[in-house]
């Protein structure tokens, strides 16, 4: 959940390890250090808190052309400068940084390094105080560091300096994502291609258990044994403008701003000239050969996920389940005889997806991975992939690729029915381009959005959503980016769950926003908001035009088809949580304790 980059060149290091770092901070961190080697030794800077702090601490007048940069989000020991990394060898010799987790650190420590006294509490120092005991047998670096990985068990993506070689920087990675990018006269180091898009396009992918040698002109990766292996390089679809903010003052906003387009940029990349929804045949081909669709997913995915199932079982006519990764990886339920696997990730690397994925692939099911970042690990590792088409993503909350996702899973669904011969009443072409219109309204809508806000949230400790049908699963996305990025305790509900014992938490003032986009329960949604407000909730309806509206509905939304009103109901969600959170003066695109990208289980 934190991140690495590394440069070895010919330039001077630090600005280009403090701008990596700069736009790694959207992964969550709580501290951050960077390592520089030159003539004199190897430098270290690290502090507790941003990459701002660490900035004012870095000494300037020191200069190297190779150096190992990190943020680090706290697992084993506190979030302090002490366990902040890079980390040192006994004798300063080795440096690294590691992103993963080291589950046999305590064993590893007892049978290989009891007469090293450790300076942090982390399972990070076990790795590199060990490299160097191996070296000190005799060992070549290259050769320690081999021997060092084949004895962890868990997670790593590392970085290493040797002090006594300016000329190479040490690579491994396993489970933790991790790539190479070139350039000329340079090569870097990155846990994705934004931290260092600024300095290259090209990325050469690591797989798990391979270890680089990396010099300023070349590469060379090897297994654990040290047999080489040879890979070709991509270059990333997207530039350093897209990692900017411009003029926002947030990126979350810019993301939520972006949605339209990234509705626009599906069209053009999952339909054809006229019209016709048009997806690779084989995924199509997996789709339909399925009895049973199973949706793993966490947090803002697992809520696309099930405004996927109905999307797939509605117009597809597949039985679909969605289930929390973390859950079903370890309490995988009776599966039927033919199941399709659907990962959906942003990032293509949570670590909780990726177990289930291992898992499924070794009992031989299919498998399919929605995510927003081509070469991610999930995207490399399943059998067909789908990309999102968002950009990057840089706030921690996601929003453009929660509508991205919703929108994929409408193209499957579709191209499955086309497929069948189903006859459908869903223009999706011409449907999903009236959603995208829709969904500009709404984001013109920013004054009474923030208006709400203001009315609804800025004294409040607590608040709830309700809703029936899709509008359920709009109101559990709802409530995550309120808490995300607010800080305000937030639940969404089914509305008929209501009078099942929520209803008791209601008392005066409690904010109630309640979803009535869905003709067939309108009446009943409608009821259940009589019945809060009854027991003196402060409600708030958010109705769709055209489906029974009320003249006292506070936000009415733009109508669209009723398959797709979960993409229209997403900006005024997501942007009375960025109004809420700027009220509550909170960090919008980096909310306390969170990471965006979820790298260890």
């Amino acid at each position: 959940m934190c991140g690495i980059v590394g440069y070895i060149g010919n330039e001077d290091a630090r600005d280009i390890l403090l701008k990596g770092l700069s736009n790694l901070e959207y992964r969550g961190y709580d501290s951050a250090g960077i390592a520089l080697l030159n003539a004199d030794g190897v430098h270290v800077f690290k502090e507790k808190g941003r990459i701002a702090v660490l900035r004012e601490s870095v000494d300037p007048a020191v200069h190297a052309t190779l150096g190992i940069g990190h943020t680090r989000w706290a697992t084993h020991g506190q979030p302090n400068k002490r366990n902040a990394h890079p980390h040192q060898s006994a004798s300063s010799r080795f440096t690294l940084v590691h992103n993963g987790v080291i589950e046999n650190y305590v064993q590893l420590k007892a049978e290989y390094l009891s007469g090293v006294t450790m300076k942090s509490e982390t399972d990070t120092e076990v790795v590199v105080q060990m490299i160097e005991v191996f070296a000190n047998e005799g060992l070549s670096t290259e050769a320690a560091f081999r021997k060092t990985l084949k004895l962890l068990e868990g997670s790593y993506a590392i970085a290493l300096v040797d002090a006594e070689d300016s000329d190479t920087l040490y690579v491994a990675k396993n489970k933790s994502p991790l790539l190479i990018g070139l350039g000329d006269g340079f090569n870097v180091v990155a846990s994705d291609a934004t931290a260092m898009i600024q300095k290259t396009k090209r990325y050469v992918e690591l797989m798990d258990e391979e270890v680089v040698e990396l010099t300023r002109d070349s590469y060379t990766i090897m297994d654990l044994d040290g047999n080489e292996k040879t890979r070709a390089p991509y270059t990333v679809s997207f530039d350093a403008h897209d990692t900017e903010k411009g003029a926002y003052a947030h990126y979350m906003l810019k993301e939520i701003d972006e949605q339209p387009a990234v509705m626009r940029r599906l069209l053009q990349e999952y339909s054809g000239k006229d019209g016709v929804v048009t997806l690779d045949p084989t995924i199509t081909k997996a789709v339909n050969a399925a009895d049973r669709i199973y949706i793993i997913a966490c947090g803002t995915s697992y809520h696309a996920g099930l405004v996927g199932k109905h999307l797939l079982e509605t117009i597809a006519g597949i039985p679909t389940e969605v289930h929390i990764s973390s859950e079903f990886s370890y309490n995988m339920p009776l599966l039927s005889k033919k199941p399709l696997f659907v990962f959906i990730s942003q990032s293509g690397e949570t670590a909780d997806s990726r177990a289930v994925l291992v898992k499924v692939k070794k009992l031989g099911h299919p498998t399919l991975t929605m995510t927003n970042v081509e070469g991610s690990t999930l995207y490399r590792e399943a059998d067909y992939k789908m990309l999102l088409f968002a950009g990057p993503e840089i706030a921690v909350a996601s929003t453009k690729a929660y509508t991205a996702m919703i929108a994929v899973f409408a193209f499957i669904a579709v191209a499955s029915a086309q497929k069948k011969g189903t006859k459908l009443d869903l223009d999706l072409v011409h449907e999903m381009s009236i959603a995208a219109q829709g969904m500009e309204q709404m984001i013109d809508e920013k004054a009474l959005l923030k208006e709400v806000a203001r009315d609804y949230l800025s004294i409040t400790r607590n608040a709830f959503y309700i809703g029936r049908g899709l509008d359920y699963y709009v109101c559990m996305e709802a409530s995550l980016k309120l808490k995300e990025v607010s800080y305000i305790q937030a639940e969404g509900f089914a509305g008929g769950e209501l009078k099942h014992g929520t209803i008791a938490l209601i008392e005066d003032g409690t904010p109630v926003f309640a979803f009535a986009t869905q003709k067939n329960v309108n009446n009943n949604i409608r009821s259940n908001v009589q019945e809060v407000a009854a027991r003196g909730a402060h409600t708030c309806i958010i109705s769709m035009d055209g489906v029974t509206n009320h003249a006292d509905d506070r936000i009415v939304l733009p109508n669209v088809h009723p398959a797709l009103t979960p993409l229209v109901c997403a900006v005024p969600l997501q942007l009375i949580a960025y109004y809420a959170a700027l009220q509550n003066e909170c960090d919008v695109d980096k909310p306390r304790n969170l990471a965006k990208s979820v790298t260890v289980e």
